[in-house]
């Protein structure tokens, strides 16, 4: 799982740098923040640990926010 969540990164990673339109580099990183999330949960399973799950919450709910501000941002320049 973890080489899968890696190449998911290093593809984002390409698409975030390539582009063409900033909707596409917005939706790469939701794509990074996500597969990020997925890494830690996987992480939080496989050491048993619950603290991860805290970091994952708070990640998405900023990650959310980014993503509403920035498209407002788009909106309102088109």
């Amino acid at each position: 799982c973890y080489v899968l969540l890696a190449l998911s990164l290093v593809l984002t990673a390409i698409r975030l740098f390539r582009g063409p339109t900033a909707p596409n580099r917005i939706l790469a990183i939701d794509l990074l923040a996500v597969t990020t999330a997925g890494a830690a949960l996987l992480h939080a399973v496989e050491v048993k640990r619950s603290v991860s799950l805290d970091v994952v919450m708070v990640l998405g709910v900023i990650v959310f926010f980014g993503t509403v501000a920035l498209a407002g941002t788009l909106k309102r320049e088109r």
